[in-house]
């Protein structure tokens, strides 16, 4: 099951509400007249139509029907269609509809002076055509397809009467509102009452996070690592070519043995290195020292070169 279902299947498990059934009849609803009025709410989601199904009794205690057909004879999905043939103009009198669904493309006007019917019409809207990524992958998106530009622009008002920063984008004669952030993300599945799945992305982002960081510093300490390799590898040759030489007796005391400690011990740290010596020695001296004998051998090779 998606993430997108999930929350789906949270928000169709909460009470009936008059704005929840508003937004899914504003935005999938349609009326057509053969002798009478009769009004389909159609959507893919099974959970979807058994919840419009049931408001539509609770509310108003309209026994609805539930049709269901094959989307495409090459696509797997279905459609489900809440059908309902008594009492049409007596609901969408009720719901304030009576014209909007041929008339008005946008967010009915009563709805955008209420805060509270507000949430539950975000609620039906998301059950109506939102979808959200799966936090899992790190692609933070949650989206609600419009067909009208006049309802998207009124939905994202009303984003923006809660504080969430909702963007509007056309596609394939759509206009799709989104939230492109974690957290505004998980402040709409609070507010319209998904709470499951706001602990779900909230989880699946930490995790995430903590990978993230894990990897991060293991791609440090691998760097560091290389990088402490390549330095005593860098000095091991330095001290061979001395050696190969004859001149490692040009060398100061200190310097043979460091050296020396550098030679038999190729794994062993510059702090461990420095451990080693009697007294011990820093990491900044150890460094002079190793850094003395590579420059010491870059000279004979330059002078060899000139020769």
């Amino acid at each position: 099951m998606s993430f997108t279902s999930d929350v789906k299947k949270e928000l169709t498990a909460n009470f009936s509400t008059t704005g929840a059934l508003l937004a899914l009849v504003r935005m999938n609803g349609s009326i057509s007249i053969f002798g009478k009025l009769t009004l389909s709410i159609t959507t893919e989601n099974a959970g979807t139509a058994k919840c419009i199904y049931q408001m539509l009794l609770d509310l108003f205690e309209i026994r609805a029907e539930i049709h269901v057909h094959q989307k495409t004879t090459l696509s797997k999905n279905r459609v489900y269609t809440v059908f309902i043939e008594d009492n049409v103009n007596d609901l969408l009198d009720e719901l304030s509809l009576a014209d909007s669904l041929l008339l008005d493309n946008g967010v009915p006007l009563f709805v955008k002076n209420d805060p509270l019917i507000q949430r539950d019409y975000l609620r039906g809207a998301f059950l109506s055509s939102g979808s959200l990524h799966n936090p899992e992958k790190g692609e933070y998106q949650l989206s609600i397809a419009n067909v009208y530009q006049e309802h998207a622009e009124d939905l994202q008002e009303i984003f923006h009467n809660f504080g969430l920063n909702a963007k509007i984008i056309e596609r394939k004669n759509r206009y799709i509102l989104y939230l492109s952030k974690a957290e505004e993300i998980m402040d709409f599945l609070t507010l319209i009452g998904a709470m499951q799945a706001r602990l779900k992305f909230e989880d699946a982002k930490m995790i995430r996070e903590m990978r993230g960081l894990a990897n991060r510093q293991s791609n440090f300490e691998s760097a560091n690592i290389n990088k402490t390799v390549l330095a005593a590898q860098e000095a091991i040759e330095a001290i061979r070519f001395l050696y190969e030489k004859k001149e490692m007796v040009q060398l100061s005391p200190q310097l043979t043995e460091i050296a020396r400690l550098r030679f038999e011990n190729p794994e062993a740290t510059i702090k461990e290195l420095g451990e080693m010596l009697e007294p011990p020695l820093g990491k900044s001296g150890v460094n002079h020292r190793l850094r003395k004998i590579i420059e010491q051998a870059n000279d004979l090779k330059n002078a060899q070169e000139e020769k």
